[in-house]
């Protein structure tokens, strides 16, 4: 619709695994008070925002099938014995978001009587690029094993877009990875890699995909040595790429990339910006890498500060290099739409704030909030920048999540009180 309506710049903004409770959670503790208890709500940019026409609503991710089995290493699905359902019961699941649901259960898959697939980020995100229902695990492939084309291929063969994929987490990650690749399965993240920088890959063995052109994410320096979800075709070294393909692919080897990642001793939003100044002065494509450890940004707590408590995936401690050398998903933003702007053609984005889902997967509070306004000062970032450039006419800004984690806040004053109290007690109070 936004290319019918003549938009030449499309940013798709997905808060991984931030439902409405989690936005709801987020804008008590920024607002410092409870000022709504549905809809829309104020308090964050997407919420607030009115220098353009914008509207508010939602959709159902659910997937067609939870349990497939499936082959990485001849990329075929093999078949599955959950209900093919890809719908949703709003009789029993609530009419909608913020509504307490009739029948907990249903909502997450333990409801007998009518059962329900319980989407992944990699069904619910393919389900964003491509406009199908497929199953959980599915990097743009349909439940009958077809390759599907996203919405990006189509821009970048038929109009000329440039291709953006920026993320807090791994760089082949579900979410990233539905942009643009092709697999069976979410998990073999090298092979992703390749799709995504236009290499030969499992899935695109003698048709590598053109790659996109800019990829700005996480997934430097972890290591992994053995790894059966990722196929024969593993190389031993690092879990989400194998350094040799950025190497391939940079510059200095004949590539398309200015090749960029977190370097000891520097700024990382520097490294990432001179990156970016060189591609545009280059007429080159960016692929940065970054990230601390578990391959993803440091974890941001509510007041602004990088020590989470210890939650159910365990304790995160970070070092003063782990901040200082990465840059934000704001310096990210930033950085590739400098790269992709300039494209006569126009472009397409996606912008991922990946950490918001790790955060409620561990049930951390904290994160799940610093999760919220790091993406949301990202989203100021890139809508500053289209009111800078006056490029609204131009552009369509799409800001969604792909799931929820059934999270239930019992006493929103708490937190509102909790926001308050530390904007009060000054910027990094803890």
């Amino acid at each position: 619709l936004a290319i019918a309506d003549g938009k030449k710049n499309i940013v798709l903004v997905v808060f991984d695994g931030m439902d409405w409770d989690t936005t709801y959670m987020t804008s008590l503790f920024v607002n410092g008070e409870v000022a709504y208890e549905s809809g829309r709500g104020q308090g964050l940019s997407f919420q607030d925002y009115r220098g353009v026409e914008t509207d508010f609503g939602y959709f159902v991710t659910s997937p067609r099938l939870a349990k497939v089995t499936t082959d990485v290493n001849s990329q075929t699905v093999l078949g599955g014995d959950a209900p093919a359902t890809g719908g949703y019961d709003p009789d029993r699941g609530g009419r909608t978001p913020w509504d307490r649901p009739p029948q907990r259960d249903y909502l997450i898959g333990l409801d007998r009587s009518m059962p329900h697939a319980v989407t992944d980020s990699a069904s619910s995100a393919t389900s964003m690029t491509t406009g199908i229902k497929t199953y959980n695990g599915s990097i743009n492939f349909d439940v009958a094993g077809n390759r599907v084309e996203t919405i990006a291929h189509q821009l970048q063969r038929d109009r000329g877009f440039a291709i953006g994929v920026v993320t807090t987490v791994p760089i082949s990650h579900a979410t990233a990875a539905a942009a643009y690749a092709h697999n069976v399965y979410r998990d073999d993240y090298q092979d992703i890699t390749r799709d995504l920088i236009g290499l030969p890959s499992i899935s695109h063995r003698n048709d590598p995909l053109p790659g996109v052109d800019v990829l700005i994410g996480c997934g430097w320096g972890e290591e992994k040595w053995a790894d059966a979800k990722q196929g024969a075709n593993f190389v031993p070294g690092r879990e989400f790429y194998d350094p040799s393909d950025l190497m391939r692919v940079s510059l200095e080897s004949g590539g398309r990339y200015v090749v960029t990642q977190r370097t000891p001793g520097e700024v990382g939003s520097d490294v990432l910006m001179a990156a970016a100044a060189r591609a545009v002065h280059e007429q080159a494509r960016l692929l940065a890498v970054f990230g601390a450890a578990d391959g993803h940004l440091p974890f941001a707590t509510a007041d602004g500060n990088y020590n989470p408590t210890i939650d159910g995936s365990g304790g995160k401690s970070y070092r003063p290099a782990d901040i200082s050398e990465n840059p934000t998903l704001a310096d990210m933003t930033l950085a590739a739409l400098a790269v992709l702007s300039n494209n006569p053609n126009g472009f397409w984005l996606m912008v991922e704030a990946g950490d918001v889902d790790w955060a409620n997967h561990a049930n951390n509070v904290d994160n799940s909030i610093g999760a919220a306004i790091g993406g949301d000062a990202a989203l100021r970032k890139l809508l500053d920048w289209i009111d800078q450039h006056g490029l609204w006419d131009d552009t369509a800004v799409i800001v969604t999540a792909d799931h929820g984690h059934y999270f239930v806040l019992r006493d929103p004053k708490a937190v509102a009180d909790a926001g308050r109290m530390t904007r009060q007690a000054g910027p990094g109070a803890h």
